[in-house]
């Protein structure tokens, strides 16, 4: 090809002296890279953003230091792809992804990009639940999506796929993607696989609970260790509904990763394939300018709702969901979760209150069956756009209305397993923006009995572990929200202790931090104002009555008004707990937990 042909013809005169020589280098084969700096033409469009440190005689220098991490004469006009992965052998949700960040990086370069791999960091909420190292669980969600951000916008990339794994690592790094708004791609590290001990599937959460059980005495300490020994086989995140399945499924149904991919194991090979097709969609995207914001609409966040509901996915996800659209300029709140509760049933019985796992859930048909039944009952919006350019209703064309009668994971929609959504927001003294209740997998909807108060997770659990919490009890546990905390740690070892006992349907848990993913029962989390602000959860003695009522979406101390008056007069905020680093700067940035918890 003749290059200089395509050279444009309304430079100024200077460089009129100049088009003989460079005609002469085009007879010798020179390259359009040897125009472009000389020139400035921009011959091709798809590296809108990174030319500003690859394109000119003046980026020389820049042009060195990538020709030493691999670039080439013919690689300065591709896109710049980072694949921003938060591999890791801290934790099983994360030890495969480096092995799919190096298939991205390979099928990014096969398809015309760029990629350059870069690193986040990950918190293992596992390892860390019950100790003060789960105060930077949702913390690292901002350190997540500020270094994908940094990374990405300091280095002028085109667009960004993005792999994780444990929980905080979806909406950190949607949250930045929301941000950026080049063209992007997620991909889920992959579900773990069962453990099994006596004929029963395990996970994680399996473990908190057999903690509970021996502390009982309803087991000895063999079958403890047995069972902490086959709860976690492999690579992969926790495997029932949790927080990291419940992310990736509202990831998929909003159109931000490929259909089928958020269910998939992480050891199984078609992991890697889905990972090597989302690079490829990428950079379609890259070509045409498919941008987050486009995607990321009022509406996908209600079909990404929809989808939690029908699947019975974690708490977090209300708070994770307002984080991201806040990042894209969406108005979401806590009261639009309770909208779409009232119309969209549980269609899947799925851990940590149901039978299933979410391997069993992909072999039913995964969340594009779950989003069809949804469709076909007009409670998904199918004209949004999905990072492929088609639509919902276009790529659940070919996926069957009704799930496959030889599997009981995904009900039909005239056979739910409840009849409304799971994720109730109470309202009431106890929470005047609002509380969060998961109330499937209970027996009773309501429950008002004496309040056992607890200023720290910790003292909480001291007093279940020596049976001191009895049926009846409402056990508010405060001092844990955004600030207080601060980090609002999940009290998934409470909880799972209070289940483990036999207490589960007996006792009620209030708390301003939060739960896990892995939590069921009469539980009540997110309680907005907290108490480190002078929420009135801070204003609750000991024994004072107290409601919880899912059917009333009520949530109540049972105080007069005079009296919480007083109170309210009487209490002083806490000296912060931390004073230094990066809780300190936490503490004093972040947001009410009923905005999503946001720091920005």
């Amino acid at each position: 090809m003749n290059w200089s042909n395509r050279l444009p013809n309304n430079r100024p005169s200077r460089l009129s002296n100049k088009r003989s020589d460079f005609n002469r280098a085009a007879k010798r084969g020179a390259s359009p890279f040897f125009y472009k700096q000389l020139f400035g033409a921009n011959i091709m469009s798809d590296n809108l953003r990174s030319k500003i440190v690859t394109q000119g005689v003046q980026r020389s220098p820049n042009r060195a230091m990538l020709r030493a991490v691999g670039f080439g004469d013919k690689d300065f006009d591709k896109p710049i792809v980072g694949v921003a992965n938060a591999h890791s052998t801290i934790t099983p949700c994360n030890m495969g992804i480096g092995a799919l960040a190096l298939r991205a990086e390979a099928a990014l370069k096969k398809a015309g990009a760029m990629p350059q791999i870069f690193g986040t960091i990950t918190i293992s909420d596992g390892i860390s639940m019950g100790t003060e190292g789960m105060k930077y669980s949702l913390v690292s969600r901002e350190v997540i999506a500020d270094s994908i951000e940094t990374v990405c916008n300091g280095q002028s990339m085109d667009g960004v796929l993005a792999i994780g794994g444990c929980d905080k690592n979806m909406p950190g790094a949607m949250i930045a993607i929301a941000r950026l708004n080049i063209p992007s791609v997620f991909v889920y590290g992959g579900t773990i696989k069962p453990g099994h001990y006596h004929g029963h599937d395990l996970t994680i959460v399996s473990s908190f609970e057999a903690v509970g059980q021996y502390s009982a005495q309803k087991i000895d300490e063999t079958e403890l260790t047995e069972i902490e020994r086959h709860a976690c086989p492999g690579a992969g995140s926790c495997g029932g509904m949790y927080t990291a399945n419940t992310m990736s499924s509202a990831i998929e149904a909003m159109g931000m990763s490929l259909m089928y991919s958020s269910t998939m194991a992480a050891e199984d090979l078609e992991k890697a394939e889905s990972t090597a097709k989302s690079a490829e969609v990428l950079v379609n995207a890259i070509r045409k300018q498919i941008l987050p914001r486009q995607i990321l609409t009022r509406k996908a966040f209600e079909n990404a709702i929809a989808v939690i509901m029908a699947v019975g996915g974690s708490t977090n996800a209300v708070l994770h969901l307002m984080a991201i659209a806040h990042a894209a300029q969406v108005t979401l709140t806590i009261d639009d979760f309770e909208m779409i509760r009232a119309r969209v049933p549980v269609l899947c019985d799925l851990k940590p209150s149901g039978k299933y796992v979410a391997t069993d859930l992909h072999t039913a048909g995964g969340i594009p069956q779950v989003m069809k039944i949804l469709l076909a009952n007009g409670a998904l919006h199918g004209n949004e756009m999905t990072i492929t350019g088609q639509t919902i209703a276009e790529v659940l064309k070919d996926v069957p209305d009704e799930p496959r009668k030889d599997q009981d994971v995904i009900r039909p929609w005239s056979n739910p397993i409840y009849a409304q959504g799971h994720l109730a927001i109470l309202k009431g003294n106890l929470a005047q923006e609002g509380a969060v209740a998961k109330i499937t997998g209970i027996k009773l909807a309501k429950i008002t009995g004496p309040a056992r108060v607890f200023d720290s997770e910790e003292a909480c659990m001291e007093a279940i572990l020596a049976r001191k919490i009895h049926a009846g009890d409402v056990v508010i546990i405060r001092y844990e929200g955004p600030k207080g905390g601060p980090g609002m740690r999940e009290m998934l070892s409470p909880t799972s202790a209070i289940i483990g006992e036999g207490l589960g349907d007996s006792v009620g848990l209030i708390t301003d931090g939060r739960f896990s993913g892995g939590t069921y029962g009469m539980v009540v989390g997110h309680v907005a104002p907290e108490a480190a602000v002078g929420g009135t959860i801070a204003l609750v003695n000991e024994g004072d009555s107290v409601t919880i009522d899912a059917d009333q979406r009520l949530l109540q101390l049972n105080v007069n008004d005079e009296e919480v008056a007083r109170r309210r007069a009487a209490w002083q905020p806490p000296e912060p707990r931390y004073t230094r680093g990066v809780l300190a700067k936490y503490a004093r940035l972040v947001s009410t937990a009923s905005k999503g918890a946001v720091t920005d």
